[in-house]
């Protein structure tokens, strides 16, 4: 029996409420996506009361029944968090790694935040900005081709780049996975790449600017090696509307509600 002290504020006009489907509720509380919460509850990352659940079909009472998350307490009314993180070098873009590896999740504030988890990915060498979410939803829309949002990188490649290198970028070249979405390419000046550690650039090497809305593996490094200029350093300083700003390399903060509701919203971006 809950007690009126200890229940958790529960809407008497919603009758689905009690009792519900597990992963229900820790969708409705902002952790993930129902199918996200499948994989926590699968993955033995959830308990009810102090024990693991992994059936699917298991319901809670939010009245009365403790959930947590990775030992996290989750309660209704919570809501998704938003969180963008300076990413450096050196980091797997995971939240898990089986061999230890160092991994993003020691970067984001996961235990405040259960169910948190990367829009995306950036390579282990690949620094800069990288979105982290509660909200299934929206990730999921983020990522879907259809829905691809502007992608702005800086690398310093290997070699004297040209502006006409750029146009078999822009026209769309053709990778060993097919054909690329035109992008938007630009040479910047040896002192703007923006790169952590790149402040001056060496002999024979470009910055280049490289903007794209898909999300292939390896993507801007391997447009730029197929026109000769491998890449050397690379940083993703802007994913839609959203920039780094002033933001320390490695630290993270939560979007402000103008950066979130530029996600929420058709992507644009002017260059």
């Amino acid at each position: 029996m809950c007690s009126a002290e200890s229940a958790p504020l529960v809407h008497e006009g919603d009758s689905m409420l009690v009792p519900m489907r597990l992963q229900r509720f820790l969708a409705r509380a902002g952790v993930s996506s129902r199918r996200g919460s499948e994989g926590l509850m699968t993955a033995g990352r959830v308990r009810v009361n102090g024990e693991v659940k992994t059936e699917l079909g298991t319901k809670v009472d939010p009245r009365c029944d403790e959930v947590t998350v990775d030992g996290v307490p989750v309660v209704l009314g919570a809501g998704p968090a938003y969180i963008m993180l300076n990413k450096p070098a050196g980091f797997l873009t995971t939240m898990s790694d089986p061999h230890g590896r160092p991994t993003v999740a020691e970067l984001v504030p996961r235990h405040r935040f259960p169910g948190l988890f990367p829009v995306g990915r950036l390579d282990m060498d690949t620094t800069g900005l990288l979105l982290f979410t509660t909200d299934g939803d929206l990730g999921q829309r983020l990522l879907h081709p259809s829905h691809h949002v502007w992608k702005t990188y800086r690398s310093v490649v290997d070699g004297r780049c040209s502006d006409g290198d750029l146009d078999a970028l822009r026209r769309g070249i053709v990778l060993d996975d097919g054909r690329c979405q035109p992008a938007r390419c630009r040479i910047l000046s040896p002192g703007a790449s923006g790169i952590p550690g790149f402040a001056r650039l060496d002999p024979g090497t470009t910055a280049v600017e490289v903007v794209i809305r898909e999300g292939r593996k390896n993507q801007v490094k391997r447009m730029l090696s197929k026109i000769g200029h491998p890449v050397i350093a690379l940083h993703r300083c802007r994913f839609g509307d959203l920039k780094l700003g002033d933001l320390a390399e490695g630290s993270w903060r939560e979007l402000t509600d103008g950066e979130l509701a530029s996600l929420k919203s058709a992507p644009r971006m002017d260059l």
